[in-house]
């Protein structure tokens, strides 16, 4: 089930009701119908997969039981390796075992020796990337005795799957989470109107921004030997807001799905194409993985506490794990090992950490030097985004090359209407404008119009949800659910 759907607009008004009008009164059976909603909503792709998130469960909830009585230090690092090796079992399986498989016998074959191997026909289970790394951060921090583990199977599995954020984040710390599932939870009249905005940008990003963009990106990508360098470089762009607002747009859509059911989650997309270097990119973009690689692997790796000759290994190794961890081809690891070299000369530099504040804080308008460094950081981030989509790296570098060559100062020619074009240019240029108005807060419409009369901001929205309805097409999956 996805959330631009007739199914979900279906379902998430029932499972309201019956949330806060039948189990109101009794928060276990609150908790007991999120479990039951959740493994519907994944199961309505498919029931099969319902086993592994089942699974990870129950063995990560024993496995903190466990701790929480065990003293003994080599029995809680089996325990904690048990748990890491499960989960990261089953990832490794359903989605790099084909990969590792190919490329075994592709050295092999290098060598002169041939082996012959059947891959595997592997479906991967949607969301599997993300539902592993919420319940490692449980067992992780119950092992460091950052957090007391609960007994509560019901709300434990809650968090496990928690319907609006299961399949494609953000992911969430069971420190935060977690707590919010044994607290009785009272209906907030103005933190649901506030989800339901946030919705609304979300569904906006997604049917608006994100598939339209995608039409004319994936004609581009898939078509680029028939296309000179400056339709290339048209494509690039589109994909950079198709990927930003079909991205973002879920985390919305997710957040203020939550907020309905009382719950709150971390912010995690801060206007990351606002940014002035990379550093800051990576602090506003995907901030829940960013922060779980950070917290679980780069700070155990030493972090930049060590030597230069550390700081570096640990800068590349974050980086090309977390493009490997978005998925089995070596396209995402190029892209992860381009982003560390980006971000490299800020670390060396102690830069990395120079811009902490939202971009013109206090004025309209950024200065010319900090527009200056937002569009070379956006250059930056394009250029990575065309390995990101491409097929393989093949195709990634003849697209680069073909954009790097004298085609770039030719007009744009695309077999889609020009005027489709152009009327997507124009909003997307009011949805820059609007997503800069509205940088300060955690999403662009949580206080926009908040000083205009009731009747203005009734009909912007309005107007939104007459965009969302024109531009309205084929029911276009979330480019995440196959990481």
């Amino acid at each position: 089930m996805i959330f631009n759907s007739i199914d979900f607009a279906i379902f998430l008004p029932i499972v309201f009701m019956l949330y806060w009008f039948v189990s109101n009164k009794n928060l276990k059976v609150q908790n007991f119908l999120i479990v039951v909603a959740s493994y519907t909503f994944y199961g309505w792709w498919d029931w099969k997969f319902l086993s592994l998130i089942l699974i990870s469960t129950v063995i990560d909830y024993l496995i903190g039981v466990r701790l929480s009585s065990e003293e003994n230090k080599k029995i809680r690092k089996l325990l904690l390796w048990t748990s890491i090796s499960i989960n990261l079992g089953f990832l490794g399986f359903f989605k790099y075992y084909n990969f590792f498989l190919d490329n075994f016998i592709t050295a092999f074959s290098f060598f002169g020796n041939e082996i012959k191997a059947n891959s595997l026909n592997i479906i991967l289970p949607v969301g599997i990337s993300f539902y592993t790394f919420q319940t490692l951060s449980y067992t992780i921090d119950v092992y460091k005795k950052k957090l007391i583990p609960t007994k509560d199977f019901i709300a434990f599995s809650a968090f496990v799957c928690f319907f609006p954020q299961l399949v494609a984040g953000p992911i969430e710390r069971a420190t935060n989470l977690l707590p919010q599932f044994y607290k009785k939870r009272q209906f907030d009249y103005s933190k649901a109107v506030d989800g339901l905005r946030q919705i609304l940008w979300g569904l906006f990003k997604k049917i608006v921004i994100a598939d339209n963009s995608a039409q004319i990106a994936n004609e581009i990508f898939n078509n680029s030997s028939d296309y000179p360098g400056s339709t290339l470089l048209l494509g690039a762009l589109f994909f950079s807001f198709q990927i930003y607002g079909d991205f973002s747009g879920y985390s919305d859509i997710a957040i203020g799905t939550s907020r309905l059911f009382g719950f709150d989650l971390k912010q995690n997309f801060a206007y990351p194409y606002f940014s002035r270097d990379i550093a800051e990119f990576w602090r506003r973009w995907h901030m829940s993985l960013s922060t779980w690689f950070r917290d679980y692997l780069y700070i155990p790796l030493g972090g930049s506490r060590g030597g230069t000759w550390m700081k570096i290994r640990n800068t590349f190794i974050i980086f090309i794990v977390s493009g490997f961890w978005h998925g089995a081809n070596w396209t995402f690891v190029i892209w992860g090992f381009l982003n560390a070299l980006y971000f490299l000369p800020l670390l060396l530099l102690k830069k990395n950490r120079l811009n902490t504040n939202v971009i013109a804080e206090g004025r309209n308008l950024p200065t010319f030097k900090e527009f200056y460094k937002m569009g070379i950081t956006f250059c930056l981030t394009l250029l990575a985004w065309v390995f990101f989509r491409s097929n393989n790296i093949s195709h990634a570098l003849d697209y680069i090359s073909t954009i790097f060559s004298k085609s770039l100062f030719t007009i744009p020619e695309v077999d889609l209407s020009q005027r489709y074009i152009l009327q997507l240019t124009i909003i997307i240029l009011f949805f820059l404008f609007i997503e800069w108005k509205g940088r300060t807060q955690e999403y662009a419409l949580e206080k926009l119009g908040f000083s205009w009369s009731p009747m203005l901001r009734r009909g912007f929205y309005i107007y939104l949800i007459f965009l969302i309805s024109i531009f309205l097409g084929e029911e276009q999956e979330f480019i995440y659910f196959q990481f």
